[in-house]
């Protein structure tokens, strides 16, 4: 009776968890370029002072999925989208180098260009600034070229080089903010065959009617566990009745 009820409890605790990665993924599913979050069950013993006999049932992270979005055309020239594998290299906000596939650039008063959540983009020497211009333009290779303000209007001058680079998946873990990082802490190189393209986004890989159906099953699961508290609670004070009217 105590196995049964430690069980229900530990497992209505993880499938709220579960659920709330799942509800994480559901607040995205309009967000450029994020990547959906996975999660599992898995049976963990509890080990300590007394008999084996509590199990846990621990909700564990599964992984990211880098499965590719939908390609959405915007018609703005400083929106890139990642054609195939790859990432754009970013400065997230510890000032370590991270990377993203939301490639909705915006260039700011004084020339630095960032994501629309405000992380500067870089290049292999730092973030990517770009003199005063009165064009942008965004290469297949990242390259990024300008018509300088005064100049004629075929003056194009290249500026720098967008990173982009393509680390193997496995070495490759998300962070809270959403930016993927080496789990080593280190760099990765240029990628020369990531290629991107201009004038369009890449939407969210998070599918939508499969995250509704998940929730409704967590929810679900997450009453079978209530019921069996609830059951096991029964069949205690039931038993202490039995008891109490033999002796």
């Amino acid at each position: 009776m105590d196995r049964g009820l430690y069980v229900a409890m530990t497992g209505a605790k993880q499938i709220m968890q579960a659920q709330a990665v799942n509800n994480h993924n559901i607040a995205n599913v309009n967000t450029v370029g994020f990547r959906a979050d996975g999660v599992s069950f898995v049976s963990q013993p509890i080990y300590g002072v007394g008999l084996p006999t509590r199990v846990n049932a621990v909700a564990s992270d599964s992984g990211t999925d880098f499965s590719s979005g939908v390609l959405q055309s915007t018609g703005r020239q400083t929106d890139v989208a990642v054609n195939g594998k790859g990432y754009i290299a970013v400065q997230g906000l510890d000032g370590k180098e991270a990377y993203t596939r939301a490639g909705d650039l915006r260039i700011n008063a004084d020339g630095s260009v960032t994501t629309a959540s405000g992380l500067p983009v870089l290049t292999e020497q730092g973030p990517l600034n770009i003199p005063p211009a009165t064009q942008v333009t965004i290469g297949n290779d990242g390259t990024v070229s300008i018509v300088p303000l005064g100049s004629a209007p075929d003056a194009n001058t290249q500026t720098d080089v967008i990173k982009l680079v393509n680390p193997p998946q496995q070495n490759l873990q998300k962070g809270e903010d959403g930016l993927l990082r080496l789990k080593d802490g280190g760099k990765a190189p240029t990628d020369p065959s990531v290629t991107i393209t201009s004038g369009v986004l890449e939407s969210s890989n998070v599918n939508a009617a499969q995250s509704l159906i998940n929730m409704i099953e967590l929810q679900r699961q997450y009453e079978l566990q209530v019921k069996s508290m609830n059951s096991a609670d029964q069949n205690e004070q039931t038993a202490e009745q039995m008891l109490s009217n033999a002796t």
